[in-house]
């Protein structure tokens, strides 16, 4: 246990520590000291602060590699310049674009593309959902003498009334149903593409491919089970279904750090990405030297060069250039011909 300990990366654990303190103190500050949280949702509390810490965790060991934190600083620099609104407003565009309505995989298939959409829309929408619950920031209630009128609450201040019955309460307290629906559909489209492809069926792992989509749809059947009880059974098989569904949530927060769901929180670090590339592109554009080809930005390079000297690997020439001036193409072909000079020097051009 010693030498587990041992192993931590102490930065990546006091940041994670940090990040879980914070979400505490918002839990307290949201929920007015406790007084609107809800005891029975303490469980999936104590597993959004795992996911919380491991999520934090891995983050930041993964900001730490030295090309990733070379892209974010860069990235943050680009962002907060002179040019903050115009590139602010690109990352808005984008975030939406691809974060939401997950654009990015719409030139591979239709199918994959609306798979992903409903999968992301339904995730997102149920997070909105249920941590601010969770976490006591929103809570609804019924105040003596009015038992017909149901008053949401805010971080305790009163947002909006709503009268129990009406097709406003019928849409807040059936949402994660909604949600569900999306989900499941997602879930089955993707499960489908991965049980009947040939190429997937033979690269895939199941704890990287089909665990997460199992998960997300036992969660999504679990919760709609919930549902169903207390709508058309009066609440006879509650105590079953709420107990399966919370531990399906619980397991699935305990692994999201360290399944395939923790590239969602990666893929926000393309954002930096794209504005490192427009960045590169205004700066202007590296020509190989060999095949005289614009290959890359001039910034990508430069940065590329600090980076390998960083990690012990100099590939400087004697002549003073380096071998990152060249492109793919240039590289290969320059080797090519160096072969070929060395083999003409030797006399022999096979044996």
């Amino acid at each position: 246990m010693l030498r587990l300990f041992q192993t931590l990366n102490r930065v990546a654990v006091i940041k994670a520590t940090i990040a879980v303190v914070i979400v505490g103190f918002l839990v307290l500050l949201g929920s007015r000291d406790l007084q609107n949280f809800d005891p029975a949702l303490i469980a999936y509390l104590i597993g959004t602060l795992f996911a919380v810490f491991g999520i934090a965790y891995r983050y930041s060991v993964w900001l730490q590699r030295p090309p990733t934190r070379l892209y974010w600083r860069r990235s943050m620099n680009f962002l907060f310049s002179k040019d903050f609104i115009s590139y602010a407003l690109r990352s808005l565009k984008l975030f939406f674009k691809n974060i939401i309505f997950q654009r990015f995989i719409a030139h591979r298939s239709k199918t994959r593309w609306a798979g992903h959409f409903l999968m992301a829309i339904g995730c997102l929408l149920a997070f909105a959902i249920t941590i601010p619950l969770t976490f006591g920031w929103i809570h609804f209630e019924l105040r003596p003498g009015d038992d017909v009128t149901y008053y949401a609450k805010v971080f305790g201040f009163e947002a909006g009334t709503f009268p129990l019955g009406s097709v406003q309460a019928f849409v807040a307290f059936h949402g994660l149903v909604w949600c569900s629906i999306l989900v499941i559909i997602g879930s089955v489209m993707m499960m489908k593409r991965r049980v009947t492809d040939g190429g997937l069926i033979a690269t895939q792992s199941f704890s990287e491919d089909l665990l997460p989509l199992i998960l997300l749809i036992a969660i999504s059947v679990t919760g709609l089970g919930i549902s169903y009880d207390y709508t058309f059974l009066q609440g006879k098989t509650y105590q079953f279904m709420a107990v399966t569904h919370a531990i399906v949530v619980i397991l699935w927060l305990v692994w999201l750090p360290f399944g395939k769901f923790f590239h969602i929180f990666q893929r926000l670090a393309q954002l930096g990405a794209n504005l490192y590339k427009h960045e590169g592109e205004r700066r202007g554009m590296a020509t190989c030297e060999h095949t005289g080809k614009e290959f890359a930005t001039q910034l990508h390079v430069n940065d590329l060069k600090t980076l390998t000297k960083d990690l012990g690997f100099d590939y400087d020439k004697k002549d003073g250039r380096n071998h990152l001036d060249l492109s793919p193409e240039g590289k290969r072909s320059a080797l090519a011909k160096a072969h070929f000079e060395a083999r003409k020097e030797s006399g022999k051009f096979f044996g």
